[in-house]
């Protein structure tokens, strides 16, 4: 299997069959809502986290197969990793699909794992927007967090800034 019909199952199989898809009960979870408004995506992310880690991650919405899928994928990715890892995965993520990020041929950091395949939507600066939304909220639900918010907020994200 070659790298695109790799990257159109993976991203096919996560928007018609979301892993995590779901909300977590209000008490001790962040909700935060992100949205794009040039092309209509949402998500709501749900997370729980540990003293230490991202204990149970969830989201709802809809939009294109790639924000949908990056979504799915993601919520595999952090959920029961330490938060620091979570956010050097967030990280890796944002180096790996942002413009002018690592090279296309280049297989990608290991960690990010079948993350990689979304490493394309870099020549579209629009389908990065799509990529990143769940992602920007998990950073959103990360900085909630670390002001010391209730653990029940409200915020929300937007990718209009984006790249």
């Amino acid at each position: 299997m070659n790298f695109d019909e790799l990257y159109q199952h993976l991203i096919l199989d996560h928007s018609k069959h979301p892993r995590n898809y779901g909300e977590l009960e209000q008490e001790g979870t962040v909700h935060v809502h992100g949205d794009n408004p040039s092309c209509g995506d949402e998500i709501h992310l749900h997370v729980r986290f540990g003293p230490e880690n991202v204990e149970e991650i969830r989201f709802t919405g809809h939009g294109c197969a790639i924000s949908q899928a990056s979504a799915s994928m993601m919520t595999l990715k952090l959920k029961g990793k330490a938060r620091e890892e979570a956010e050097r995965l967030l990280r890796l993520f944002h180096a790996r699909v942002a413009p002018g990020g690592e090279g296309a041929d280049d297989p990608g950091p290991r960690e990010l794992g079948d993350l990689n395949v979304l490493s394309g939507v870099r020549q579209f600066p629009q389908r990065v927007k799509c990529a990143m939304l769940a992602w920007r909220a998990f950073e959103q639900a990360l900085e909630e967090t670390r002001e010391g918010a209730s653990g029940t907020a409200g915020a929300r994200v937007s990718t209009e800034k984006e790249e």
